[in-house]
């Protein structure tokens, strides 16, 4: 299972924002190095299209996708030297997917912050600055291994002296690897690094219960300028961790009330999630039936046969079609007897890439 780590400085909301994710009760205490282990969470992703499959055809089950957040302790300045108990740390990012990471954009003069006044745009080149220079350290020892096998004529070597020596002009920048042009070709050998900076990144504000409902002010106005500036396209989500770690002891009754007073349509949470999902490169398909309505989790670009191995592996080994329908043409003909009737399941084969939002039933033969 693919999994996101949370991560930024101390005392910036990551351990609050985690509890409210997973009510797992995680430490949230009000002073540096409080999550030293990292926690990990399971996590729902909603989904209302799986709600409406699920009344449609009146299953007596309903199976959510899922998402894994990793709680990573805060870093701080030096961690790429071990400070703060940073390679720990760095370590533990290293095994993430992706990155969210969470920018203190709320002042509190209760809260303390590691490096006093709030500045997000600050902690976000502490943290930025402390990936790369891992990832610096990272690539000079590997070129000084690689550079010696190039040298003797060794194709593959001359090909990853080649990508890194291009990895470490951009880190020696201060620039992330992960906007660094690269052939397809490339990119198994770039993932095989295990590189920090490489990792794709969602901003998560973390913002006060006055700046709801639009979650705007002006640490977050200069944070969407930055990131505009210097990472073009990167998804930033507002998000007040004090409001979700108190909507998550409600119940669903009482949390529609309290959204309904903020002016919000949904958990702040929800968007979060979804964001994360979508970043972590995953689609969504659907199985449904009398027993069970089911979301399940493909990569994007995922063809049939991989999408069947999701379900068994039996499935992938002997997959033979597809019948597909798309779930806004379902809610449109309301049920899988009628869609048959008048012809809309289309039957896909072994090369057909699944889409987002696809109902499927696969045919095999083991």
């Amino acid at each position: 299972m693919l999994k996101a780590g949370i991560v930024g400085l101390p005392n910036v909301g990551k351990s609050s924002l985690f509890n409210a994710l997973t009510a797992q009760g995680a430490p949230s205490e009000n002073y540096p190095f409080c999550t030293v282990e990292p926690n990990v969470g399971t996590v729902e992703v909603p989904d209302v299209r799986l709600d409406r499959i699920f009344e449609m055809v009146g299953a007596r089950a309903r199976l959510p996708t899922v998402v894994q957040f990793v709680d990573i302790a805060g870093l701080v300045e030096g961690a790429s030297e071990g400070e703060g108990l940073g390679n720990k740390f760095l370590g533990n990012i290293r095994e993430v997917d992706a990155v969210v990471h969470v920018l203190r954009c709320f002042d509190d003069p209760d809260v303390t912050h590691v490096l006093g006044g709030v500045d997000p745009l600050r902690d976000r080149d502490v943290v930025d600055t402390e990936l790369a220079l891992a990832d610096l350290d990272t690539v000079e020892r590997r070129l000084e291994r690689v550079r010696k096998k190039a040298k003797s004529g060794e194709k593959e070597a001359k090909r990853e002296v080649e990508v890194l020596e291009r990895a470490f002009s951009r880190l020696s920048e201060g620039l992330p690897v992960r906007g660094m042009e690269i052939a397809a070709s490339e990119e198994p050998l770039l993932r095989s690094f295990h590189l920090l900076t490489s990792k794709p990144v969602l901003y998560m504000l973390n913002v006060g219960e006055e700046d709801l409902p639009e979650g705007e002010n002006e640490h977050v106005r200069r944070v969407r300028e930055a990131v505009a500036r210097d990472e073009p396209g990167a998804e930033i989500v507002t998000v007040c961790s004090a409001i979700e770690s108190e909507l998550a002891e409600l119940s669903a009754e009482e949390r529609d009330e309290f959204l309904a007073d903020l002016g919000l349509e949904e958990p702040g949470l929800h968007r979060l999630i979804r964001a994360t999902y979508d970043l972590l490169g995953l689609v969504t398909f659907f199985t449904a039936g009398e027993k069970e309505a089911r979301a399940w989790t493909v990569r994007r670009g995922a063809l049939a046969p991989e999408a069947a191995g999701v379900i068994h592996s039996d499935f992938e080994r002997g997959f033979i079609r597809a019948e597909t329908i798309g779930y806004e043409e379902f809610r449109e003909v309301g049920s899988m007897k009628t869609a048959r009737e008048q012809g809309r399941m289309r039957s896909e084969g072994k090369e057909y890439t699944v889409r987002d939002g696809d109902i499927m039933l696969f045919r095999f033969n083991v």
